[in-house]
Order: C-alpha cells, then structure tokens, then sequence
C-alpha cells in the first residue's frame, strides 16, 4: 500500500547580481534534464546588470548521469538534476511548484515595480509553463527555449492568464529534438492557447545562446 507524508524539504538555488533600489528585472530561470543550477545560471552573464537580477532554481530530484559501471571505469561521477520523471509525477509537480513559488516570494520584494521574465530551457519549458499556469505569481514574460507547453495543461486557463504576456519561442534549427513534428506540435499548442508569440530561431543545437539571450534581455526582439 503506497502511503504519502508531507514534511519540511530544504532545497537549494542559485542567484547572479542582487536585489537593489536601481532592480528593474527579475529573471527565473529553469534548467533542463540532466543539468545543475549552479553551472546553469552562468550561462546568464549576459542578462546580469546593476539592473537585472537572475535567480536559478533547480529541480528537486539529483542523480549521477552515467551508470555505475561507467563512473568505475571512468571516474566520470557528474551530477544531474531533474524536475520530474513519470513515476508519481503528479507528486512531484506539486512539490516544484511549491518550491518556485517559495522562492519567489523570497526573493521578489512585495512592491517590486519591476518586470518579471520566466524562462524554461527544455525540460525546464514544460516547468516554467506548469508555474505560470498555477496563477500564484505575477510576471510579465514567459520565455519557452527548446521546449513547449505541456499537453496536459488548463489551456483555457493559461490562455486567459497570458492573454497580456509577452510570449517568447526561442531554439536552434539545427536541435535533433525539435523535430518537424515537435515544430508543428508547437505551433497546434499555442493555437489552443489562443496565441501568437514571438517565434526566434538561431543557428545552433539544444543549447543557449549569448547573443540571442543578450538580445532579449535589451529588448531587441
């Protein structure tokens, strides 16, 4: 008999900059499978100012990326975390969204004036959309990168909740796991959500990109 309890969870995450009176933008952004916070927000220099402060969570759930018999014979003991798998998954998105929003009440002041961007890359998309539809935050820009909205979502709730959202697709045309197929599933699911975001590609793989996040961040798009 599979038996639940809910008890105090400590967790980790990672910032660049800091909150100040001269703050205009607040960054969340979400890692994809398999990678760290820590090594994840650095890709974020770019973004980061006197102006713009960049916060990372990190998915609750750490594991070694190579199998045992490959860390012995190698030493390769790498780290990865990931923000939900199959298996009790319902659990788990509940946990993250608690997690995130924790975090964002921490670190966002009560009366920030601001703007808020939440970014998801890859697996972290389907993250950052679940956030923004729980509807317990204010932000003003949802940035998918190498991912798309989850399937399973209320779209006739997050239609209405990003009706006045900046909406940003961003990916390389060279990804393997952006598909034609996957490409026209993206653009079946932003039509159920009532949506015309602004689509940026770059010449690259399942990766981040400076120039483009550099863009982005000066409003260049």
């Amino acid at each position: 008999m599979q038996k639940e309890l809910t008890f105090q969870f400590k967790a980790r995450y990672f910032t660049l900059g800091e909150v100040t009176n001269n703050t205009k933008h607040i960054w969340f952004v979400l890692h994809g499978y398999g990678q760290l916070a820590e090594y994840f927000v650095r890709k974020f220099d770019v973004v980061q100012s006197s102006e713009t402060f960049v916060i990372a969570p990190e998915g609750l759930s750490r594991f070694y990326l190579q199998d045992v018999t490959t860390r012995n014979q190698t030493g390769d003991t790498k780290v990865g975390a990931t923000w939900m798998t199959k298996e009790n998954r319902l659990a788990d998105i509940d946990n993250y969204l608690h997690y995130l929003t924790e975090i964002y009440q921490k670190e966002v002041p009560e009366n920030f004036a601001g703007n808020v961007t939440l970014l998801g890359f890859s697996q972290g998309a389907a993250t950052v959309s679940r956030w923004a539809a729980d509807n317990q935050i204010k932000f003003d820009r949802l940035i998918l990168w190498a991912g798309v909205f989850p399937t399973d979502m209320d779209f006739d709730k997050m239609g209405g909740i990003l009706q006045h959202k900046e909406v940003l697709e961003v990916y390389g045309i060279n990804d393997p796991f952006l598909t034609d197929t996957r490409l026209k599933e993206m653009t079946q699911l932003n039509q159920r959500l009532g949506l015309n975001p602004k689509l940026i590609s770059f010449e690259g793989q399942h990766e981040l990109n400076a120039e483009v996040l550099k863009k982005i961040s000066e409003g260049d798009y």
